[in-house]
């Protein structure tokens, strides 16, 4: 608990029992006026806390000490603790500290103090002398140096239950205290006069608690005194008017002494209310003037918020120019939480159509705002500037042009389902309002007569000016929960669509009843799913029980509709493929028991017989899926009407099979004598039993021994035309998918399983022997079928306790595997105008492209799902991996996801795979430029790049992919020397260039790995490739570079093992030179467990993944104050009678003597690294000076500006922020009517008049678009 305040330790005051507890201030006695009616008390002999607790528990129920609250007994407790507890009722606590102030005002005035101070967060405590003898000011500093900074939260900011409510609680605090002491306390001129010097003064502090917490507070004391005011502008109004009345009495009536107590009231009343003014002008000018354009988003929108209620609830003195500017230019703030606050604070104007005369510049002023902030890119700022535009409309249609409602018309169509929604009730109620009044007592018209025909008829016209045709379900979703009366009115639109117009009226076109009828749908379709369309669900939201009362009403409704005028509506279209596309969905969503419950089978079977008859005349696809969907929904055995839909279904089948069969042996008969009659009653027949058999099983008419020999005969001649082709292949598909779901529910015979495995393998065969065919659509009809069962039938199959389909899992052979890919590379890596050549026009070869790309794309991902479910070879991934960046535009997301994908199956065979991808660029770009070609070329900066992209998508954590990239480096340094050179020992290898491709994926090495990956390089390098200078050995140089980088606390030998590799193996078994005093801090800084870890690689040409990782040592172990002067005897030690080398003079460092001699490559290497290590030696040593430096600077810092020892940016922060100039330009050449204050003399106002300046740069916080603007 925080420490209480040092004040007189006898202070106690009565607590009343709770039946006569004090509600306010009303019955204080004048007497009251002085500071305190027992000033000596606090100079008294201090009897100690026991004196006073046992006085406090001699009253009647409760008592105070020391600050602290103590209530039926509880622990003490200080005013902060109570408010943040929230456990007492605000009024008592409130009740409590009047009390208090009655006995004594000081006391009680720096219990309310500290109560600020640590609602701030702060532990200091304001004592009884500092309150009597500091300003205010440096009260303020005082507190401001013990502020705890061990966290940058604070009360206002603390999350957890505890804290949860306590802004509320300190809210209602602030109000309940100004309302209870309204009466008398206020016009003290002590106690507001000392909380709102406090406030003004903590506001204007650096320290973001004190700053946040005291704007809160004053801006709640000004909406309480806000309150206080408007009571006493109604009290001056009912007391004038009493006055007025009594006054015009003759004078017989007339009471003089009434009238001499009513021009008393109202002078105190008055006199009140200038100093309520006079209150209020000190926390506007003081507190709200600087900060509403705070540093921080939360102070401001506290600021806007509360100047929005100020002006809702006294609008007659705040809502005008002069304080509606605020709201204007917050509008501009460029945090999105201030933008709402405004947005939010206007809406509780505007919806008082009273206020909205007051308004009127306002508007006119900053309309345009409002409507390009339906824009912004804060979703719910969006959803709120549309419905402050819709309040604005309700107010007024004039202040709207045409322009700006169209500006909100389009986002009726957003993906977001809130910003819909509500531009959905703008566009209602600017479009639906206005209604033609239905006559009293006049029967309800139905049908197109309705009121509603000429509202659905603009929801029509609107739908098609918009030309967004696909998106009627979104415009249907916006308008639901505004307009459904409307929108269910389905009878209406059946009128429409079957009745004749009436006199006068005008016909619905073609283009307006396609329109119609889709409109029609997706009401139907949003009242039976009862969820938005996708892209605008949020997920499954449980209904309430209203809600399915509601779906189940309306599916019932609709259901006694369409039933019966779905076959005239149909036999009406059926010849037009749009509309019975759409009609033919809306059995979907019947409640099928109506056909029976409802007596409705004889339009059931009109239904089926206009199906039919659609089935028998059209060819085309859309209609013939959507007439095998409705049979599947009707052919439901729920339901009693199945039998005789299984019937009608049933029929139609067998004529269609029996007629393809028929057509089909005539057909091949007449080989290529076939007419195109006969082919097309082939093909419209197959393509009527493709479209059945994608949802129904037909696998009781063998429907694949006729489709496979009318393929093979298409391979034997060549000369079949591509559509039969393409739905003969795509029949067969579904044949086998329908065998496949009957033998997986596991009760299939043996028999059927080897005839499915046939049947799969002979399909496979034949789609491969068609990925050779002339035509285009034909082979990736036969790629896709090909990639969806390579698919199925893989081993992922037997997943899942379906361990007896394994015989029918199917891996394809190389060869197909080799196809596969061929395609890929040659039908989906092509470029934009090798694949379109239109004639019609820019959109509609726009359109074909976009047409196009969307296949080739579809295509890609059916590969690439091979390669992620290891169908394929991953190594096959390298082919498509290498076009990442080329085609980056295009398919970059789903190689991207491909290589996801494939690092989580394995990390090594992925590293490998990416490697071999940089490989396969190398070598093409070797074979068009040479083996002399320039490195600053287009092609090999490309492969950089790529392999820079490539780096990227291993992520930060080096752990996980440690052995991948191990493996990547190793392959490519395999690879770079692998070719010699054609120039003899001294040239450099022909691939040597590919090592500055691999230095993009050094720095996903770990530290310890890359200096095993650096000893591996050595292994392949020759002493005079290290001497090499050369242009043309600067891959190598960049390499080994950036395997040096970062690792200088390493200390790595740079030349070992060229000459002598086993040397040094053999040297580490040789014990080092003992460790003298002189030598003992020259210690090697890598750990003996790092070194010897990399062993493995200079004894085995094995990969660094089969070895055990190096030992992780931690840094903490080690003594930065060793020197690194010997590290190089991990590598070359010396023997141990021999100096070491930093001891001798310059001209004494010779090659130290051995048990074995060291040859003279040996000795260039030890003296390179001599070299290396005192370079990283001193580098070392400059940045321990100068953090050094810079640690006692900041420590100086800190003393002199007399703060804490750490300032942590959270609580610290500058809120001045620069030119004041700018601000004055903004407001120059206004003249608004703000009030002025002018306070009466009182020593306790000595702060008010000591405002500091708050230094201001709008474009800190503000749009460029409002700086230097006149705002009215």
């Amino acid at each position: 608990m925080i420490a209480a305040p040092e004040i007189p330790s006898e202070f106690t005051y009565t607590h009343q029992d709770t039946d006569t507890r004090f509600s306010s201030d009303t019955d204080f006695s004048e007497e009251l006026d002085g500071r305190s009616a027992t000033p000596a008390k606090g100079k008294g002999g201090r009897k100690g806390k026991k004196a006073a607790g046992e006085k406090g528990k001699g009253g009647k129920g409760a008592g105070r000490l020391n600050g602290h609250h103590q209530e039926n007994g509880m622990e003490n407790m200080m005013l902060f603790e109570v408010v943040r507890l929230g456990r007492s009722a605000m009024q008592s606590v409130v009740d409590d500290w009047i009390e208090s102030y009655k006995t004594d005002r000081d006391v009680a005035l720096l219990d309310l103090i500290n109560f600020f101070i640590q609602c701030s967060g702060c532990k200091g405590v304001v004592s009884g002398e500092m309150f009597r003898n500091m300003q205010n000011s440096e009260i303020i500093r005082r507190m401001t140096e013990e502020f705890d900074e061990d966290s940058g939260d604070y009360p206002l900011t603390i999350a957890g239950p505890q804290w949860k409510k306590f802004k509320s609680s300190f809210c209602e605090f602030i109000a309940v205290l100004v309302r209870q002491c309204q009466y008398s306390i206020i016009y003290d001129e002590y106690m507001m006069d000392t909380v709102i010097s406090l406030l003004t003064g903590l506001s204007d502090s650096q320290v973001r608690a004190f700053r946040h917490t005291s704007t809160l507070a004053a801006m709640k004391l000004m909406t309480a005194l806000v309150n206080v005011a408007l009571n006493l502008s109604i009290n001056m109004d009912n007391t004038q008017r009493q006055y007025e009345a009594e006054r015009n009495k003759i004078v017989a009536k007339r009471a003089n002494d009434r009238l001499e107590l009513l021009l008393q009231k109202r002078k105190e009343l008055q006199e009140n209310q200038d100093e309520i003014e006079n209150m209020m002008n000190a926390i506007f000018k003081g507190v709200f003037v600087h900060r509403y354009r705070d540093a921080i988003a939360e102070i401001r929108a506290i600021c806007i918020e509360e100047i929005g209620v100020w002006m809702k609830l006294y609008s007659d003195a705040f809502l005008n120019d002069s304080y509606l500017k605020y709201v204007g230019w917050t509008m501009h703030d460029k945090q999105g939480e201030v933008r709402l606050k405004c947005l939010t604070a206007l809406q509780g104007l505007y919806y008082n159509r009273e206020l909205n005369a007051r308004l009127e510049l306002f508007t006119s002023r900053f309309k345009d705002r409002i409507v390009s902030m339906t824009l912004d890119k804060e979703y719910d700022v969006a959803v709120q500037a549309i419905k402050l535009l819709t309040l604005v409309l309700n107010s007024t249609d004039e202040v709207l042009t045409p322009e700006d409602c169209e500006s909100v018309y389009h986002l009726v169509y957003s993906a977001h389902r809130p910003v819909a929604i509500a531009a959905g009730e703008f566009l209602f109620k600017k479009l639906f309002s206005q209604r033609e009044p239905e006559e009293e007592g006049a029967p309800k018209r139905r049908g197109r007569q309705s009121s509603n025909a000429n509202l659905i008829k603009t929801t029509v016209f609107f739908f098609l000016e918009s030309e967004l045709h696909e998106h009627a379900a979104y415009l249907v979703d916006s308008l639901w929960e505004c307009g459904p009366e409307l929108l269910k009115d389905w009878e209406c639109m059946i009128s429409l669509l079957l009745d004749d117009p009436l006199p006068g009226e005008e016909a619905l076109t073609e283009r307006q009843e396609t329109a119609l009828i889709e409109i029609m749908l997706c009401t139907v379709r949003q009242a039976a799913e009862c969820h938005p369309p996708v892209g605008r669900g949020t997920g499954k939201r449980v209904m309430t029980a209203k809600e399915k009362k509601t779906q189940l009403d309306d599916r019932t409704r609709m259901t006694e509709l369409f039933a019966v005028a779905l076959p005239p509506l149909l036999a009406k279209y059926a010849m037009d493929s749009e509309k019975i596309t759409n009609l033919l969905q809306l059995p979907q969503y019947f409640d099928l028991d109506i056909y029976t419950t409802g007596r409705l089978e004889k339009h059931l079977e009109s239904l089926l017989r206009q199906i039919r008859e659609i089935v028998e005349k059209h060819t085309d696809t859309d209609v013939l899926e959507v007439c095998s969907k409705t049979y599947h929904a009707l052919c439901n055995e729920e339901f009693t009407i199945f039998n005789k839909v299984d019937i009608a279904r049933s029929q139609l089948l067998d004529e269609l099979v029996d007629k393809f069969n028929r057509l089909l042996e005539d057909f091949l008969q007449e080989g290529e004598e076939a007419d195109e009659d006969d082919a097309y009653q082939v093909l419209s027949t197959i393509k009527r039993i493709t479209a059945f058999h994608n949802a129904h099983d037909l696998s009781g008419w063998d429907l694949f021994t006729s489709n496979f020999k009318l393929l093979n005969t298409g391979i034997e001649n060549g000369d079949m035309p591509e559509q039969i082709v393409i739905h003969s292949l795509q029949c067969t598909h579904y044949v086998i998918l329908w065998n496949l779901a009957k033998s997986s529910e596991g009760n299939s015979k043996k028999d059927d399983m080897i005839t499915l495995r046939k049947q799969m393998r002979a399909f496979c065969m034949m789609c491969q022997r068609y990925l050779t065919n002339v035509n285009t659509a034909v082979k990736e009809q036969a790629f896709t079928i090909l990639c969806d069962l390579l698919l199925i039938f893989s081993h992922q199959m037997v997943s899942g306790g379906r361990e007896h389909l394994e015989p029918l899992v199917y891996s394809p052979e190389d060869s197909l595997q080799v196809e596969l890919l061929s395609f890929i590379l040659n039908h989906v890596f092509i470029d934009q105008d090798d694949e379109t050549n239109s004639t019609d026009g820019q959109q509609d070869d726009e359109a074909l492209k976009i047409e196009a790309l969307h296949k080739r794309r579809n295509l890609l991902a059916a590969y690439c799902k091979l390669i992620i479910f290891c169908v394929v070879d991953m190594k096959t991934g390298a082919d498509i991996f290498k076009q990442y960046m080329r085609y980056y535009n295009d398919y970059g997301d789903i190689i991207k996801e491909t290589m996801s994908k494939t690092r989580q199956i394995d990390k090594i065979q992925c590293a490998k795979t990416l490697i071999i991808s940089l490989q396969q660029l190398f070598h093409e770009m070797l074979s068009e430029l040479g083996h002399g070609f320039d490195r600053s070329s287009s092609l090999f900066c490309g492969i950089k790049e790529l392999a820079r992209r490539f780096s990227l998508t291993f992520g930060l954590d080096q752990v996980k992919t440690r052995d991948a990239i191990a493996m990547l480096h190793k392959d490519g340094i395999e690879f770079a020397f692998k070719d010699p050179s054609t120039q003899g020992e001294g040239g450099p290898p022909l691939n040597l260039s590919f090592l500055d491709i691999l230095s993009e994926f050094s720095s996903k090495l770990m530290r310890q790995d890359k200096r095993t990956v650096h000893m591996y390089l050595e292994r392949f390098m020759t002493f005079q490739m290290a001497l090499q200078r050369e242009d043309c050995w600067l891959p190598l140089i960049s390499y080994r570079n950036s395997l040096q980088a970062g690792g200088d606390d390493d200390t790595m030998s740079v030349m070992s093992g060229y000459s002598s590799r086993g040397s040094s193996v053999r040297s580490k078994k040789i014990k080092p030179p003992a460790v003298t005093a002189g030598t003992s801090a020259a210690k090697r800084k890598l750990p003996e467990e790092e070194t010897s870890s990399s062993e493995p690689w200079q004894q085995s040409m094995q990969t660094p993944i089969m070895l055990p990782s190096p030992h992780l040592t931690s840094t903490a172990m080690r003594d930065p104050k060793r020197g690194r002067d010997d590290s190089f005897m991990g590598v070359y030690p010396l023997p141990q009678d021999q100096p070491q080398p930093h001891q001798l003079p310059q001209h004494h460092q010779q090659t130290p003597q051995h048990q074995t001699p060291l040859d003279y490559n040996s000795q260039v290497t030890w003296m390179l690294a001599q070299r290396q290590q005192e370079e990283a030696r001193q580098q070392q040593e400059r940045a321990m000076n100068y953090a050094k430096l810079r640690t006692n600077l900041q420590h100086a810092i800190r003393r002199g500006t007399g703060l804490m020892e750490e300032d942590e940016e959270p609580i610290v922060e500058d809120v001045m922020m620069s030119s004041e100039g700018r601000m004055d330009d903004l407001n120059e050449g206004m003249d608004f009517d703000t009030m002025d204050i002018d306070l009466p003399p009182s020593k306790n106002r000595r702060e008010r008049s000591e405002l500091k300046p708050d230094y201001f740069d709008p474009a800190s916080i503000m749009d460029e678009s409002v700086l230097g603007v006149s705002m009215f």
